[in-house]
């Protein structure tokens, strides 16, 4: 039976393009719904990147929350629509629930959290996932935010890192990654993350300054002691006994 409690989204013709869905309050069946499988889906370099943007956001964007920042979770935005699986989803303005034994909490239900995430990224692996033809279309119609293709070999075109934003009808392309609804960019780093020295993506804030893991921010807290224990036996004082 209808409730008159319960969202759901549904996507007609018109709102998959006008982004003004409308939300029928339905009861979503969850008996019917499969919000996990036993196929592994990612390569070890995806693996890695989903961890790092994730670990990144709860390590150093603490003053923001609450938010919930997940990898390959089930995106739930409509009655008998399949889930979209982003590598990565980002969502501002709520908070992971407390009771995990709930199915309703396990995935990422749209008429549960009343909201669709901010951000959605996915990695290209191959040249058959299509990202950037049928993939944005879904991304487009369910009406998340931002959309982002980062193709770290270059499998779809040559452009490593793409970023669209959701306009009055359709997506478009950003020149420069910057999210400003969520005051948060991407950017493309050099450097050295569990002893895999890559290409990686990167949250930053506007001055291009990246968001850290525990571990970097670690390394660098331990920079400053060796540098200041340093300075303070040139000048005579034994730190240890400070």
């Amino acid at each position: 039976m209808t409730s008159q409690t319960d969202r759901n989204p549904v996507i007609s013709e018109k709102t998959a393009t006008d982004y003004s869905a409308e939300w029928e309050f339905i009861k979503a069946d969850l008996e019917q719904i499969e919000i996990e499988d036993d196929c592994p889906v990612d390569n070890l370099v995806s693996e890695k990147q989903q961890r790092l943007l994730v670990a990144s956001l709860y390590s150093d964007l603490r003053d923001r929350q609450p938010f919930l920042a997940a990898a390959n979770v089930g995106l739930f935005y409509g009655k008998s629509i399949p889930p979209l699986v982003p590598d990565v989803l980002l969502s501002f303005g709520i908070a992971i629930p407390e009771d995990w034994s709930e199915k309703e909490n396990r995935s990422y239900f749209t008429w549960n959290f009343g909201k669709l995430p901010e951000v959605a990224i996915e990695i290209v692996s191959n040249a058959v996932g299509n990202e950037l033809g049928n993939k944005l279309n879904l991304y487009e119609s369910a009406g998340v935010g931002y959309y982002v293709v980062f193709d770290p070999l270059q499998f779809l075109t040559q452009e490593k890192l793409q970023v669209f934003a959701r306009g009055a009808t359709h997506y478009h392309k950003l020149q420069e990654p910057w999210l400003a609804e969520i005051d948060l960019g991407l950017r493309l780093w050099e450097g050295e993350f569990e002893g895999k020295l890559e290409t990686w993506l990167r949250w930053c804030r506007r001055d291009g300054t990246i968001l850290r893991t525990g571990d970097e921010r670690a390394e660098i807290e331990r920079d400053r002691a060796d540098r200041l224990g340093q300075k303070l036996r040139e000048l005579g004082i034994d730190p240890d006994t400070l």
